[in-house]
């Protein structure tokens, strides 16, 4: 099942990558195995992917003891500060920075770890109460505090968008993401990169593609329904 849907997935990443004039390699599918089992890691695995997503410290770092080194680890869900040492030295990314006391705290245990780790900074786009993520306003302000610390290396911007019925509502807020990219890009400040644009999801992906994401998380497109009951 994991190998026919990734087909599906890939085939649709190919077609937004057309309609947008895109090359393939400019997106990274990211698996998203939250409350999945390591074996349907290993299935996903079979097919060629190597980027994984998890939204918990503890399941990624479970999940990291037992599968091959080679595989990139991205932390995508909300971070607390007191779990931030058990990651940092696991993890090829972390999309979800949003304050700078986090931003610090990943410095703090980077230094510790003789690391230097990726971040994205998450924006709330869409401004809505239940989401993480700073508003667009915002960024700009936090990007200019978090390039000053050690260990941390800001490579773009994250978004959640609204869950929809309808994809196309949430083009405006994938293009709105883009754009603060390309904006903060224009400004070359040090220590900071716009290569990475973390956006999209099974039921967008594809206008996120089409708006210019350079990582799509797609979970259940690959994987089918979550079962929470799994650890």
């Amino acid at each position: 099942m994991i190998k026919e849907n990734l087909a599906e997935v890939e085939k649709r990443i190919q077609a937004a990558c057309d309609r947008a004039g895109r090359k393939r390699e400019e997106v990274t599918l990211i698996a998203v195995s939250k409350t999945k089992p390591v074996s349907m890691i290993e299935e996903a695995m079979d097919a060629g992917i190597i980027e994984f997503g998890e939204n918990k410290v503890q399941e990624l770092s479970e999940k990291y003891d037992i599968l091959p080194e080679n595989l990139n680890w991205h932390l995508i869900g909300h971070l607390q500060r007191n779990k931030v040492k058990y990651i940092v030295d696991k993890v090829k990314m972390i999309h979800s920075v949003d304050s700078l006391r986090l931003a610090e705290t990943i410095s703090q245990e980077a230094l510790k770890k003789n690391v230097v780790v990726s971040v994205l900074i998450e924006v709330n786009v869409a401004e809505e109460d239940t989401k993480y993520g700073v508003k667009c306003e915002e960024v700009e302000n936090l990007i200019e505090q978090i390039a000053k610390l050690e260990n941390v290396k800001i490579k773009g911007l994250m978004t959640i968008a609204p869950f929809v019925e309808n994809p196309e509502q949430n083009r405006q807020y994938f293009r709105k993401l883009k754009q603060l990219s390309v904006d903060i890009k224009t400004k070359n400040k040090d220590n900071v990169s716009m290569s990475e644009l973390s956006m999209g999801m099974t039921g967008d992906y594809e206008v996120a593609v089409e708006e210019g994401a350079t990582m799509i998380r797609v979970g259940t497109g690959i994987f089918g329904g979550r079962n929470y009951n799994i650890v």
